[in-house]
């Protein structure tokens, strides 16, 4: 496990520590207002479902949330790169295991700890939870324990058990291993596969590359002692027997010669550069130890540039992370009400990422990654981990192969409508910011902050140079700055990690100035007062950096009032060409899911067509969060049930739309409810043009914009993301005084992505 800074490891910690301890809660989901509902939830009501589910126990997954309900369960005996920790000190890994699973696919989860260590004891702690739990979930639990604690509770449960370690890491190295030999054009039945590591995962993988179709004959195993041969004692059990080869050969660098895969599952640096020299043409090379590989990927290359190379690390190419199966993996299974997972439903999951690793990028999927058409090729083998059609792949074909191989108690008979409902998740999950964070890494830009002092500001930019997605440019006085960057721990350096315009002592200061006149000359601005300006405000600075070229964005609004802000940056950077005015699009993101709001922070009573060109403009910010707009026009008024001024505007609205714009998915006027509410919309108005649930509710005027969206925050406890200024010729973006760090780090990455949106 890599070691912790102290500034990552303080924010770990304030991060599991509060607001409240832990990482999860459990929250009701029927009302429990009245008596009423008190007595439908438990006594008396709640004999009716306990007599129903015991005439029938099927009914218990139509009844209670069992059958999207799976355990999570370690003893502690082999927690990430941590080793026998035990099972309280997993406990905060469990509870993360958990957030997975609910982020990535829905599924609830209880975390279990359990104090056991003999194989016994486990397999009947774990065996008697069955009527809890729709299905579970092994982790941590160290080799060779895991293995007989797996099999035996297969044996007993007839619901899912899978051990994430092994299964979840060999599905996608089976997918990997399967697109490389395409490439490659090798076949997998003749493929030299050579290990290093004999643990769990690197066991579970060898199984599953034989269930494929490779020959165990073909395969050589090499661990602490060396290569697994026939008559071996040292560290040996029956699981690694399999593989023992008749053989005097007995290290790795001896049974490299010629190999077609490397599978490495061990150490950092055991894979030397003379070895990948002598395997065979293209081979692929899996070095999944972490934090450091079992060779860094520009090692391998510099001696086998035909080489295809994957890693556990987030910062290379064909990452192998687990996150890219199990939660969709576990979401088909449930789905299905599955006995078990089997080699079908594994084998399913592998070609259903390989498939999806061929795929052509749709228009979606490629607005989610910055408008990169990502193509199948060596650095391509495997999807990114927030791909949002893995879920679409997947889960359903795992709930088939459950299907066909009989183990399915409750069959979809409908796929394609159950496709759709995976689909209304994918982005109800609360990823919506994955896309954009992705797309700021791959190219990160200068973000100039104006107010630089500010904690918030410097923990953002801590977070942005650790996370890679912005090069950060404070505004501000260096000695204030590193003096509070030491009083909150932090670790970045001023003229090391970020740079800093100073603007008391400045050597670009006479060209700010300059350039300021040149700019607001024409707005009542002197001299002196350009002089003044440019010394004490901090937005104006920004905007001049960005104009200038010093900077390819900023971010203000932590302090003052947005319309100030908003007049330092027209008389700076002004309005992009063929914009009518500004407006702000805020973004929610809720339990429900993720809407824009439109305009929250500048006009406050735009014209009709001000709300069209505005509409169009918050499509295409839409759609680079990887979204299809859907576009509601609000009003106090349904679809013609009252006339007023601001109805009869929304309705010219649509008007303009429909002509200049006609393939947007549009409609109204309505009301707010009837654009959540696709039912409740066709009973209002069956002939509307909008599909399924809005994204994008477009406001009549700045007040039902800003009380809404300040209201949805408030009561929903939603994520605020923005305001996100539309329309400035470079980008550049005011906040308010509530944003938190948090949501400085968010705009930053919007922002990277707006250059690179303009430089496209």
């Amino acid at each position: 496990m890599a070691s912790l800074t102290d500034d990552l490891k303080a924010a770990a910690l304030a991060y599991h520590r509060l607001p409240k301890p832990g990482k999860l809660e459990i929250q009701a989901t029927k009302p429990l207002a009245t008596q009423r509902d008190l007595a439908l939830a438990y006594s008396p009501g709640v004999a009716a479902a306990c007599e129903a589910i015991a005439e029938d126990p099927e009914t218990a997954a139509e009844l209670t949330a069992r059958q999207n309900l799976v355990a999570v369960i370690s003893n502690g005996t082999a927690v990430l790169g941590l080793g026998a920790i035990g099972p309280l000190a997993s406990k905060p890994v469990m509870e993360g295991k958990a957030v997975l699973f609910k982020k990535f696919a829905g599924i609830d989860v209880f975390d279990i700890e359990i104090d056991a260590d003999e194989v016994s004891r486990i397999v009947d702690v774990v065996a008697a939870l069955e009527p809890t739990f729709g299905g579970i979930n092994l982790e941590d639990i160290k080799a060779p324990e895991c293995f007989e604690v797996e099999e035996q509770l297969k044996a007993r449960m007839s619901i899912p058990v899978f051990h994430d370690d092994q299964h979840g890491t060999a599905i996608i190295v089976g997918a990997a291993v399967r697109n490389a030999l395409e490439l490659a054009g090798k076949k997998i039945e003749d493929a030299k596969i050579v290990t290093s590591g004999a643990g769990a995962a690197a066991l579970a993988c060898l199984n599953l590359l034989v269930s494929l179709g490779a020959r165990r004959e073909n395969i050589w195993v090499t661990d602490l002692e060396g290569v697994a041969y026939e008559g071996r004692e040292a560290l040996m059990d029956r699981w690694k027997a399999v593989y023992a080869q008749k053989t005097d050969l007995r290290t790795l660098a001896e049974v490299i010669e010629g190999a077609d895969v490397f599978l490495g599952l061990s150490a950092g640096g055991v894979l030397k550069a003379d070895m990948v020299a002598r395997m065979a043409e293209k081979p692929l090379i899996m070095a999944l130890a972490n934090p450091n590989p079992e060779i860094m990927p520009e090692e391998a290359r510099a001696v086998r540039p035909d080489a295809m190379i994957c890693t556990g690390r987030s910062d290379f190419p064909n990452q192998v992370n687990n996150v890219l199966c199990f939660p969709y993996i576990f979401r088909g299974a449930l789905d299905v009400g599955a006995r078990a997972i089997n080699e079908e439903m594994k084998r399913a999951a592998v070609e259903a990422i390989a498939g999806l690793a061929r795929e052509a990028s749709s228009e979606v999927a490629a607005q989610a990654y910055g408008g990169e058409t990502r193509l199948f090729g060596p650095d391509s083998l495997i999807p990114s981990p927030f791909d949002p059609r893995l879920i679409l792949r997947i889960a359903p074909a795992v709930a088939k192969a459950a299907q066909d191989t009989g183990v399915a108690r409750r069959p979809i008979t409908d796929f394609e409508a159950y496709e759709e409902r995976l689909s209304r998740f994918v982005f109800r999950s609360g990823l919506a910011m994955k896309p954009v964070f992705a797309a700021a890494k791959r190219s990160p830009k200068r973000v100039a902050y104006a107010e630089g002092e500010d904690e918030r500001v410097l923990r953002a930019a801590q977070i942005a140079i650790e996370e890679k997605i912005a090069v950060p440019i404070l505004i501000g006085r260096p000695h204030v700055i590193e003096v509070r960057a030491k009083r909150y721990g932090l670790s970045i350096r001023p003229g090391i990690d970020f740079e800093i315009i100073d603007p008391e002592d400045d050597p670009r200061y006479r060209d700010y100035v300059a350039l300021y006149l040149e700019r607001a000359g024409r707005c009542g601005v002197t001299p002196d007062r350009a002089r003044t300006v440019v010394r004490t405000n901090f937005t104006v600075i920004a905007a001049l950096a960005v104009q200038r070229g010093d900077a390819d964005a900023m971010i203000c609004g932590l302090e003052g009032r947005y319309h100030g802000h908003l007049r330092a940056i027209d008389e700076v950077i002004g309005q992009a060409g063929g914009i009518d005015d500004y407006s702000a699009l805020s973004l929610v993101i809720t339990s429900r899911g993720v809407h824009f709001i439109a305009d929250t922070y500048v006009t406050p009573d735009p014209t009709a067509p001000e709300l069209a060109d505005m509409t169009m403009r918050c499509a295409d910010y839409v759609r680079r969060f990887g979204l299809e707009p859907k576009v509601a026009l609000l009003s106090h008024s349904n679809f013609g049930s009252f006339n007023s001024p601001s109805s009869e505007k929304m309705r010219e609205t649509l008007a303009i739309l429909r002509r200049e714009a006609p393939e947007l998915e549009v409609d109204g006027e309505m009301h707010a409810d009837a654009a959540l509410n696709e039912a409740q919309r066709a009973r209002n108005f069956p002939a509307s043009t909008l599909k399924g649930e809005a994204n994008l509710l477009i406001m009549p005027n700045l007040d039902a914009a800003n009380i809404s969206y300040q209201l949805i925050k408030a009561v929903a406890d939603a994520l605020p993301v923005g305001p996100m200024l539309l329309g400035p010729a470079k980008p550049a973006h005011i906040l308010t005084p509530s944003v938190t760090a948090r949501g400085l780090v968010n705009m930053t990455a919007i922002a990277v992505t707006d250059v690179q949106a303009q430089s496209a």
